[in-house]
């Protein structure tokens, strides 16, 4: 009961809080978008052949504020005509740009991410008026987002071929390493500029050009990042930038022969249709998909070590990432003791929109999103779960939501079967390793885990049996450039990021030349 009394004493000054800040955030805001709207940065027109346009009937789509609902920006609404010239000025441009060597195209890359880097406020900025996440946040995305670049500049130099010892004497057999050619790039709303820059940097590193389609709620920061791209050099019809009717536009990139490969960053369904319609033309397909992360806390973690971890694993960007927790299943030995230490420091997350000082959660991105946490809430409450924090929308309005934690969830309720997407916390129990293993592992999806243990030899047992491209351990963050990003089972294909990444946008060929000893 007290603990209950602590939390709702807190609720109520954090809501106080976020009223009191709010006059004032909305003016740094206001201040913000029109100082960006006069950024050369600042585009709201499509890219095709390094030329800014609008769709071709004039049509356009709006972009919003999730934190205000205020206008920011009209972007033009396209379809199949703009996409298809989209793919026609990528191939053009690809025979030029694959001609390039390693270290050109390095060069260009590496001057990419330097004017990333100089405009950093200002990227931060955008990413927080059209995503929502708090400033800290967005300028972590730059950062995290720009990393990819500048790897892939200088993975751009090791792409190596093999010698291989033929079996002839008068032959010589070698592998050579070439690009796929032109890139269809779909990418979220909620990484705006790190999930273009992870597909982007190692395609152009390897010689491809791409056709990048960013979602409709957050294009401006895909745009802003494409124009500093046309700033670094890189030639017109390299990078081009098509939104508005996603159904047209993947389509578009479906059918054409010209696209060879597709990367595509989303929902497990989206990702079957767009797998289902390479087949007709044999693209390469990368996929990054849905996911349903455990996040196993054993009776042996260290107790501050599992709550902050956790805490950034399932509350980061509003619980809206596809590595969030979505499960936090626990050991009956330290059930009670981690729900009390992880609700007090939930109820400390002040929420609010992001320009205002010391806030870690924002808005989520739309109505849509929030009528799916509240179905989620609903339905865990109708099979016997509690709420012991948060659990309704918050008292700023718009598509804010409480920071919330549920127990006594079982696996038959959509929080734990499904990717709620928002900030709710399910708290799940198990009693031994196994249980928990078969419990993390019984899902369709496979993209990221968590665990918190002290005990090393448990560590390699779990990791090792846990059917996930990613495992953290003792750790709540755990994306990084340098490591290879992807997921198994119906999580998706393929990875982004490290050395692997760019083996994705590759073909591999090899080569037997004859008559070695003729004179």
């Amino acid at each position: 009961m007290r603990v209950l009394q602590v939390l709702a004493v807190s609720k109520i000054l954090t809501s106080h809080l976020s009223r009191t800040h709010r006059p004032s955030a909305s003016r740094q805001m206001s201040t913000a978008a029109s100082s960006l709207k006069k950024s050369p940065i600042f585009r709201t027109l499509g890219l095709i052949g390094g030329k800014w346009i609008d769709a071709y009937d004039a049509k356009t789509i709006q972009v919003n504020n999730p934190s205000t609902g205020e206008i920011i920006a009209e972007v033009p609404f396209m379809g199949t005509l703009e996409t298809n010239d989209a793919i026609s000025s990528a191939s053009d441009a690809f025979n030029s740009w694959s001609k390039l060597t390693a270290a050109e195209r390095s060069k260009y890359l590496r001057k990419w991410y330097d004017l990333i880097m100089a405009h950093k406020e200002e990227l931060g900025q955008l990413i927080t008026l059209e995503q929502g996440k708090p400033l800290k946040d967005a300028l972590g995305e730059v950062n995290y987002g720009a990393s990819f670049i500048e790897f892939f500049a200088e993975e751009a130099k090791r792409i190596y071929g093999d010698i291989i010892p033929a079996t002839l004497g008068d032959r010589r057999l070698f592998v050579l390493k070439q690009p796929v050619g032109v890139v269809g790039a779909i990418t979220p709303w909620n990484f705006p500029l790190a999930m273009i820059t992870r597909k982007v940097g190692p395609a152009l590193a390897c010689g491809c050009t791409v056709v990048v389609k960013p979602s409709e709620l957050t294009p401006l920061t895909a745009l802003a990042t494409a124009e500093l791209a046309l700033q670094a050099g890189i030639p017109p019809g390299v990078i081009n930038v098509v939104m508005g009717n996603a159904t047209k536009i993947g389509d578009a990139l479906l059918a054409s022969t010209q696209v060879r490969k597709i990367t595509f960053t989303g929902s497990t369904a989206v990702g079957k249709k767009l797998m289902a319609g390479a087949a007709e033309t044999v693209k390469r397909v990368s996929l990054e998909l849905g996911g349903n992360a455990p996040c196993i806390v054993f009776d042996d973690a260290d107790l501050d070590v599992a709550v902050k971890g956790t805490l950034a694993a399932k509350f980061r960007n509003s619980g809206q990432t596809c590595v969030c927790a979505n499960r936090i299943i626990v050991q009956e030995g330290i059930y009670e003791k981690f729900a009390e230490a992880f609700s007090k420091a939930v109820q400390n997350l002040q929420v609010g929109d992001g320009f205002t000082e010391g806030v870690v959660q924002g808005p989520l991105i739309n109505e849509a999103a929030v009528q799916k946490v509240e179905t989620f809430i609903q339905d865990a409450m109708s099979k016997g779960a509690k709420i012991l924090l948060g659990g309704k929308r918050h008292s700023l309005g718009m598509t804010f939501y409480e920071p919330t934690i549920v127990t006594d969830v079982k696996s038959e309720m959509l929080l734990a079967s499904e990717e709620v997407f928002g900030p709710v916390a399910p708290i799940l129990r198990f009693k031994t390793e196994d249980e928990a293993i078969h419990m993390a592992n019984n899902t369709k999806a496979g993209l990221a885990a968590y665990i918190f243990t002290t005990n090393v030899q448990r560590t390699w047992r779990v990791s090792e049996a846990l059917e996930y491209g990613l495992v953290g351990v003792n750790e709540g963050i755990i994306s990084t450039e340098v490591a290879p990003f992807g997921g198994v089972k119906q999580s998706g294909l393929g990875r982004e990021g490290s050395k692997y990444g760019i083996d994705e946008y590759l073909e591999v060929k090899y080569v037997c030349l004859g008559d070695m000893n003729r004179s």
